[in-house]
């Protein structure tokens, strides 16, 4: 059942609901002003870029947190690397430990969410950084809760396994985080929305599509090549899996549900973006990632 529950949300749901919008939005597009404003392309790499630099801090929050708990306990000494951590030693709450990075970047995705909902008036550079940083978080997170009951030598069906959870137990925490996902996506829509710098943008169904391509689907799928270089050295499926899977599905969601918001957004964010504070952002922390974490950070 699992296995078609997740066909059903991340492939057949989303084309259904565009479809849905498609149908529900035909008189909005008839009655469109074409054509539309041409389009800021450094918004397009400001993105990309800042969303090379939130998935990889999110990363690194959810191996910091997989480690820091080991390292309070007896008998664990653990490692952090650029990619990935180990520990030596034995603990049975190792085992458990295995579900607390997962924990930290879901709620630190919510809170990253819950702020950018609030502040509508910050540099749109940060609220963009924002978005990305909650865009990040929850979807590292989902997709590992919605295979936990599939993948038991996976970090979250281990602490499931810990926390004595049966196959019922397992399945209901996976359908929870399947329908979580496209919800998260469609309430990370508004501000996303928000960030166009001309409220033709986002005036109708189409623009909105438009938009939300130019400024999230089309960076985000991009980006994943700006990924690898942090993620390396590793099995290519590593160093490749997470990236697509964490992108993929949340972009799914957000493009499908484009046509959805209402018609009284109104474009709050910059025409002006700029690229050196992002790019020197992201070289910065490759440089942390390939010459501090990848040698190991030993926590003991």
């Amino acid at each position: 059942m699992l296995p078609i529950a997740i066909l059903l949300v991340l492939v057949v749901a989303p084309m259904a609901y565009a479809v849905l919008g498609w149908a529900r939005t035909r008189g909005q597009r008839a009655l469109a002003v074409r054509p539309l404003p041409a389009w800021n392309w450094r918004m397009s790499l400001v993105s990309m870029l800042l969303y090379v630099l939130a998935f990889n801090l999110v990363f690194f929050v959810q191996e910091l947190f997989l480690v820091l708990p080991k390292a309070l306990v007896p008998g664990l000494r653990p490692t952090l690397f650029h990619n990935n951590h180990s520990w030596s030693g034995t603990h049975p709450l190792a085992e458990l430990f295995q579900g607390t990075g997962v924990l930290a970047t879901l709620l630190f995705g919510i809170a990253c969410g819950w702020w950018l909902r609030r502040e509508n008036t910050g540099a749109a550079w940060w609220r963009l950084l924002l978005f990305w940083l909650a865009f990040s978080g929850v979807f590292m997170a989902l997709p590992q809760l919605a295979t936990g009951a599939l993948l038991p030598q996976g970090d979250a069906g281990r602490a499931m396994a810990y926390l004595g959870m049966g196959e019922s137990a397992r399945t209901l925490v996976a359908l929870l985080a399947l329908v979580a996902i496209p919800l998260f996506a469609l309430w990370l829509l508004k501000p996303l929305l928000e960030l166009a710098g001309n409220p033709a943008q986002v005036a109708d169904s189409g623009a909105r599509h438009r938009y939300v391509f130019l400024a999230a689907t089309l960076p985000a799928l991009l980006a994943i090549g700006l990924i690898v270089p942090f993620r390396v050295p590793r099995e290519w499926i590593e160093v490749l899996i997470v990236p697509v899977v964490v992108t993929v599905v949340g972009v799914v969601w957000l493009q499908a549900g484009a046509w959805r918001q209402a018609r009284s957004v109104v474009g709050t964010g910059s025409r002006s973006w700029p690229i050196a504070g992002p790019l020197a952002a992201v070289l910065a922390l490759l440089a942390l990632f390939q010459l501090v974490l990848r040698p190991g950070i030993a926590f003991f």
